[in-house]
């Protein structure tokens, strides 16, 4: 039983004013009366008044195997007591250890690691080691992709509401996102989950017609947009703030021999969709049977420790040497010993199995309130990584307005439970728990978001 310790701090006043004047985060507070977080333990949130909140976001799908999971926690601390920092550049074996661990989930050629602090970081050396790699400068990615928010990784992100208005990285290209439940075209059997979109088809079996037309949209990009040779192109095998979009099943492995065939790489973005969080596959690109020639990594990495990591090829590598780079915390003792402690749980405690059950289990329950209410326009995702799509109605799938999203946000949450949104207009809904959450937790998340709708609904 956790006991819940009192908060001794400062008050909800007192906080608020600080983070007017002292914090540059004021304008992203999700909701109008804002959480003041105290405590968490696995799937569970509490408030400096002991308010108890089931966490069905887990801080942006980082915290991969639970708040202050007993065996992080314990191998955090020992680290600690040891040695909290030196750099890659002496020999350490807690870089070694993790290296060659996490080396050991990944296909070959897959093998080389460099370790960094966050996903911006991973994403922003992908590009660079890309461009050194190929003598090539473009990269392509998706329309509502997000890769990061430093200068050169807002570049590569599409999304309005997470670029600024300043000179970003040149050279990159955005193509048409293959979405099969907003896009131009889409069916009943176009993508990998255990929900497809409302949206009939006429495919036979084993043909896809929007993946035809999605790879015609790309082979436009590639004979308009791009030069004859590119660096790369980057794809989140489930995006994740475009809000949890999937692609036809065939899409990603037919853009790769494209990308291929145009001299570039191609680099599979896991910072959401890794370490088990799609249930089938320990990294999502395996769920479209592909493997990429570089991977980044972040979030779930570290249970919400600052890690993040690019793995490529040892070819690919080489090119690499051509100046030093240096990162100074990238690859540090306690970062390695928390992200070694991470994959030790992720299999002892089983959480890409419970990934895909409950997640499983989740969609299809919420495949049944899509029936029932018309404001739910779309349900879709894979393990623990799931999407509602909200719109004023079916017919026109028109997003539901943002001030709709977060009445709707507003009483989740005064009802216990903590959900994201996502999506390029604002209009999805987004589970990403810690992955030890039980069929229970999803029961109680079921009662509540039904009671929401139904609110909504009645009051519209």
């Amino acid at each position: 039983v956790l006991r819940l310790l009192s908060h001794m701090g400062m008050s909800k006043e007192q906080m608020m004013e600080i983070r007017k004047q002292n914090c540059m985060t004021m304008k992203i507070t999700y909701y109008k009366k804002p959480v003041f977080i105290h405590q968490g333990y696995m799937q569970w949130l509490w408030d400096v008044d002991g308010k108890r909140y089931l966490d069905l976001f887990a801080g942006v799908a980082t915290v991969s195997v639970g708040h202050c999971h007993p065996k992080v926690t314990a191998a955090t601390q020992r680290q600690l007591k040891k040695l909290w920092h030196t750099t890659n550049i002496y020999i350490h074996p807690e870089l070694h250890e993790y290296c060659d661990k996490l080396a050991s989930y990944l296909p070959d050629p897959l093998k080389v690691i460099y370790l960094t602090n966050s996903g911006s970081e991973a994403n922003e050396l992908a590009m660079l080691m890309a461009r050194l790699h190929t003598g090539n400068f473009d990269i392509i990615t998706f329309r509502g992709s997000y890769h990061g928010g430093s200068q050169q990784t807002m570049g590569l992100t599409a999304k309005s509401s997470c670029k600024f208005p300043i000179a970003t990285s040149s050279g990159c290209i955005h193509t048409m996102c293959p979405d099969v439940f907003r896009g131009p075209w889409g069916g009943s059997y176009c993508r990998d989950s255990p929900v497809q979109t409302i949206r009939e088809c006429s495919c036979a079996q084993g043909v896809c017609i929007a993946n035809k037309h999605y790879i015609e949209q790309l082979e436009e990009t590639f004979a308009t947009s791009a030069p004859s040779q590119i660096a790369a192109f980057f794809g989140e095998p489930i995006q994740g703030m475009g809000g949890a979009v999937q692609y036809p099943k065939n899409y990603l492995k037919e853009a790769y021999k494209l990308v291929r065939q145009t001299g570039g790489i191609c680099i599979a973005d896991e910072v959401q969709t890794g370490f088990g969080r799609t249930g089938s596959h320990f990294w999502g690109f395996q769920g479209h049977d592909v493997i990429p020639d570089m991977v980044t990594m972040a979030k779930g990495i570290g249970n919400g420790f600052p890690v993040g990591a690019v793995v490529t090829t040892p070819e690919i590598a080489v090119s690499f040497v051509k100046a030093s780079h240096f990162n100074t915390f990238g690859g540090n003792p306690l970062a390695c010993a928390v992200a070694s402690s991470v994959l030790d749980t992720i299999r002892e405690d089983s959480t890409q199995q419970n990934s895909l059950h409950v997640g499983t289990y989740l969609m299809t329950q919420m495949a049944k309130l899509r029936d029932k209410y018309e404001v739910i326009g779309d349900v879709r995702g894979k393990g623990l990584q799931i999407g509602m799509e909200m719109v004023k109605d079916k017919g026109s799938r028109e997003p539901l307005p943002p001030e709709a999203m977060s009445e709707i946000l507003e009483d989740v949450k005064d009802t216990g439970v903590l959900i994201g949104k996502g999506g390029v207009h604002g209009q999805t809904f987004r589970i990403q728990p810690p992955m030890c959450i039980t069929r229970e937790d999803v029961d109680f998340f079921l009662a509540v978001f039904n009671k929401a709708i139904s609110g909504y609904t009645d009051r519209k």
